[in-house]
């Protein structure tokens, strides 16, 4: 077995918020040696893909599941993305970041009344945020009005906002950090075979061991390598109490119906994404439509060897796992929405049933005009608190002696810089020089001067969902 010189620091996953932490501490710190280890051969492989995630930079003004204290969070923290694509050439920019208009729309009385009080609520954070009668709607997106009838009650809250290549943008994080010019005697980038196990030595240093025999040491080791992170967590017993219903999203194409992204009203009860229409940024001429949401018991979308490793942390050996899944699923609303998306994964017939929902945005479409997006749709899976039966909805983070472990649903990679400068002091406080950035400089290339950065960190304990 090969083992590496000591690292400082040692990131396990290449996605949006591996990566970002890679570029934060090598940017912003003076750590002497920080490695990141990805097990496929190519960064952003996994939920990072572009087809498997919304490719968009959600900052709580269409996500309607968001209250307002976290539209109040995730603004200036998902912004942070926004600003640092603006210091990249434009070549590579405009690979990454894409301007397009987002709208949130609102059918019927009852959505009208809740989406005019949301107005309300959160208007002061945004302060370019719209409100579309029927006519502005008909005006931005004529295909939302077309075939609608005239009595049905509509308003839509807009603005411009960005679709994001979330994989280019984790690459461009490893590229800018290893262009640095101290960047080779302090950063490693280890591709393409996977971490087996973590463990403590007799030092106290972590080793952290690779499936091609290689041994990396590590005073700090952050795991941002989502459902895997807390199947490393319970193997050093921390996190037990957690376990994943396993849901993933698939999508549908039309033809271009839709000039941006628009979402529709989503249920706060529901883990899973309302139904919503986008430009996809590496299919032209497109809408994608969806998520559905249907259970597949594996870690990574699409790759059933990772079902294994589902069953090793979602803890089904445990009565009180399924007792947990009971009630959660059990919920009427949960229930029939769960029951419903089966109907789009029938053959054939799947397009048809689909499109009476997505005729809530787009009257006029019918099954005939959407195929399956094949190949995409990533794995959304939601962490459930076994001791308690809660459905926790939000990122996670487990914290022990000098280790981190990283669970980043929704909005995820959309406030990846934001969560890498909160574990940033998290490593400096482990490595015992808390201060020891250029807070600064982070701000002056990060923030927008009307924002203030807040580094304290509520999972100083030991868990939190946001």
């Amino acid at each position: 077995m090969k083992e590496s010189a000591i690292h400082d620091v040692v990131i396990v996953g290449g996605g949006a918020s591996g990566t970002a932490l890679l570029y934060t501490l090598a940017r912003y710190t003076s750590i002497a040696r920080i490695a990141l280890i990805e097990k496929y051969a190519v960064i952003g492989s996994v939920n990072s893909r572009a087809n498997n995630n919304s490719q968009t930079l959600h900052i709580g003004d269409i996500e309607t599941n968001y209250s307002v204290e976290k539209v109040k969070d995730v603004a200036p923290a998902a912004s942070m993305v926004a600003h640092y694509a603006a210091s990249l050439p434009d070549d590579i920019r405009s690979k990454i970041l894409f301007p397009t208009h987002k709208m949130v729309l609102a059918v019927g009385a009852e959505e009208v009344m809740k989406l005019d009080e949301r107005f309300e609520k959160i208007r002061a954070v945004f302060p370019n945020l719209r409100k579309l009668n029927r006519a502005d709607i008909e005006e931005m997106e004529p295909l939302v009005v077309k075939g609608r009838p005239s009595h049905k009650r509509i308003v839509a809250l807009a603005q411009m906002g960005y679709a994001v290549d979330y994989q280019r943008l984790a690459q461009s994080f490893v590229d800018q950090t290893l262009a640095r010019t101290d960047a080779a005697g302090r950063v490693r980038i280890f591709l393409g075979s996977p971490v087996t196990d973590v463990a403590r030595d007799a030092d106290g240093q972590w080793k952290v061991s690779r499936a091609n025999g290689e041994t990396l040491r590590a005073r700090v080791v952050v795991f941002d390598a989502d459902a895997y992170s807390l199947l490393f967590a319970k193997r050093l017993g921390l996190g037990k109490e957690f376990s994943l219903i396993p849901v993933a999203g698939t999508f549908f194409f039309t033809k271009q119906v839709l000039k941006g992204k628009v979402y529709s009203v989503q249920e706060p009860r529901l883990p899973f994404s309302a139904i919503h229409g986008d430009p996809d940024v590496r299919v032209p001429g497109k809408t994608r439509w969806g998520p559905t949401a249907r259970f597949f018991p594996v870690l990574e979308a699409r790759n059933w060897k990772t079902s294994l490793d589902y069953f090793a942390v979602s803890g089904l050996h445990r009565l009180r796992t399924w007792r947990s899944f009971a009630v959660i699923l059990l919920d009427p609303l949960r229930f029939w929405y769960l029951v419903r998306n089966v109907l789009y994964e029938i053959p054939i017939v799947a397009p048809y049933f689909f499109a009476l929902q997505a005729r809530k945005i787009v009257p006029t479409l019918t099954g005939a005009d959407f195929v399956r997006a094949r190949g995409f749709g990533g794995m959304r899976l939601q962490r459930v608190n076994t001791n308690t039966h809660e459905l926790l909805l939000g990122e996670g983070k487990i914290i022990g002696d000098n280790i981190i472990f990283n669970m980043t649903p929704s909005p995820g990679a959309s406030v990846c810089l934001y969560n890498a400068v909160r574990d940033m002091e998290h490593v400096l406080r482990f490595l015992g020089v808390p201060d020891a950035f250029d807070k600064v400089l982070l701000q002056k290339e990060l923030c927008d001067p009307r924002d203030s950065l807040t580094l304290h960190d509520p999972s100083l304990e030991t868990s939190y969902a946001s």
